[in-house]
């Protein structure tokens, strides 16, 4: 998620909408404090809201935890966590180098 500013708006339009393009969300802030989030327009924002869609962008963002994404959304973390993999979106991540590390603490 990336963090533009009230004065970036007239220099950097193309990157914040390049971003929406590649699926993303920005921050806009004005004084250092938020005033919009940009949320792609995309399947999940037309078919399920921009409730449902913030949510499951700022999880897949990785801002918020999965608990926190389906409170936002509405849903129980069953229900969410259903819609994430219609939507495609991974709920693990490992890091590079994390599961040789889990399975080297095994052995």
């Amino acid at each position: 998620m990336q963090t533009f500013t009230v004065h970036d708006l007239r220099d950097k339009t193309g990157d914040l909408i390049r971003e929406a393009e590649s699926g993303h969300l920005s921050i806009v802030t004005k004084h250092g404090q938020p005033v919009f989030i940009a949320v792609p327009f995309d399947e999940t924002l037309v078919r399920e809201g921009v409730t449902i869609a913030l949510a499951t962008h700022l999880f897949d963002d990785e801002a918020i935890s999965l608990g926190q994404a389906a409170r936002l959304a509405g849903m129980g973390v069953t229900d969410f966590t259903e819609h994430l993999a219609q939507c495609h979106v991974p709920l693990a991540r490992p890091r590079p180098r994390e599961l040789e590390q889990e399975i080297d603490a095994f052995g």
